[in-house]
């Protein structure tokens, strides 16, 4: 651990949240005088404190460990670069379009790669008047079921969440007369909570 290099960090988050160093040492419970030690990379700050620390300044221990945030690309893509996530112990879906470092109840989560749907997971789209009724020929029991249904164009999200003993079927809005097909730039995902990620 370089301290010089925390102890920048330190006073950047510090200044972020417009605080001074007394107000962070009553936070934490210690001598401004730490704060001040800290921040001139004259030491580090004890282990004991590195979660109040990152509750505080809202930054992982392990980027105040390694004294640097790494910030990524302004992001100049759009939707059709999405990845979702799914947390395996609550169920939570989570989606972003840039790089992430994405975490749910204290597991790192990786994206899910999206799978060309087989014959148990196709998706029965009717192309009825300004929306599509979508079916799914798949059972929905609390073990086995299709937990959502994102419609994805180059701009736009829509997302439906399912749940088990539900229906397997979704209304969705035809918007800007995009298609469910991926050559007109709207594509439909699908999660089944055994066989991952479906893509139309």
């Amino acid at each position: 651990m370089d301290c010089n290099k925390v102890g920048t960090l330190l006073y950047r988050l510090r200044k972020e949240k417009g605080m001074t160093q007394k107000q962070i040492a009553d936070r934490l419970n210690i001598s401004d005088k730490a704060i001040s030690k800290w921040e001139r990379g004259l030491g580090c700050p004890d282990v004991s404190l590195l979660g109040e620390l990152s509750e505080l300044f809202g930054v992982k221990v392990e980027q105040i460990l390694a004294g640097e945030l790494k910030e990524n690309n302004i992001e100049i893509g759009n939707l059709k670069r999405i990845k979702f996530y799914v947390c395996p112990s609550c169920g939570n879906v989570i989606t972003n379009t840039g790089d992430a470092e994405i975490s749910c109840c204290g597991r790192k989560l990786s994206p899910l790669i999206a799978n060309t749907a087989d014959e148990l997971h196709q998706a029965n789209v009717e192309d009825a008047e300004g929306e599509y009724y979508i079916t799914f020929d798949h059972e929905m029991t609390k073990a086995h079921y299709i937990s959502f249904v994102a419609y994805v164009m180059s701009d736009k999200l829509l997302m439906v969440r399912l749940y088990p003993e539900q229906t397997a079927e979704v209304h969705l809005p035809k918007i800007n007369g995009a298609r469910l097909k991926q050559k007109y730039g709207a594509r439909l995902y699908y999660y089944c909570t055994k066989h991952g990620l479906q893509v139309l």
